[in-house]
């Protein structure tokens, strides 16, 4: 998947979500729930204005801001060796809003559902995907597990995204279980992530210290 092929996609994920707020815009109410807890109750309002216009304006500008950052990176000959599964988080990342874009919408609309539920399995595929890029990337300032220690050295930087790759992809598959247990999702999600992430910085600063004792 090459850039053309982002933005291309990535268009026509931001026209999707504006026709779909523009078709619904009439029949939300003016005021409009933008949060729900973990049980699906909604803990967050926003107006109908900004429910329709926000998702879309935070695909196309944080796209944009992640087709630019590797043109500025002083590393950046390294991001072509994982261009491709970095180009296909970015379309990934413009779907998965898309879905919870469509799913609040759908909840404003008097369709009601659990939507934390409902947003689980994109959630887990996300971080899923999130840990097939960590595999694959090499050292870089912007996009990665970026500790004093990878970024000193394409060793330790290399075991760290090995073994990081693989956590996250654990990470997304556990937070699958909160779509099964809806009232323990946070916990499916936020435990092995903050987890896997404090294991990797301590990981990377002791695979760091192996190696400059061993030099």
């Amino acid at each position: 998947m090459n850039k053309q092929h982002v933005l291309i996609l990535t268009a026509l994920i931001v026209l999707t979500s504006l026709i779909l707020g523009v078709l619904a815009y009439p029949h939300l109410p003016k005021t409009a729930a933008s949060h729900w807890d973990e049980l699906g109750n909604p803990n967050g309002y926003m107006s109908r204005f900004w429910l329709v216009a926000l998702i879309p304006l935070l695909i196309a500008g944080l796209t944009a801001m992640l087709m630019v950052l590797p043109g500025i990176d002083p590393l950046r000959k390294n991001i072509t060796s994982f261009q491709n599964e970095y180009n296909q988080f970015i379309v990934f990342f413009g779907l998965f809003m898309l879905y919870i874009h469509t799913l609040s919408i759908f909840w404003n609309l008097g369709y009601k559902f659990n939507l934390s539920r409902l947003a689980t399995p994109g959630m887990g595929l996300f971080i899923f995907l999130v840990g097939t890029m960590v595999e694959k990337a090499k050292r870089n300032f912007f996009i990665g597990i970026r500790t004093p220690w990878t970024l000193s050295s394409d060793s330790v930087w290399d075991k760290t995204h090995w073994l990081g790759g693989k956590l996250f992809k654990v990470s997304g598959l556990l937070a699958l279980g909160g779509f099964i247990f809806p009232d323990l999702s946070v916990y499916f999600l936020l435990i092995p992530l903050l987890g896997s992430s404090l294991f990797l910085l301590a990981y990377s600063y002791l695979v760091f210290r192996k190696e400059s004792l061993s030099a």
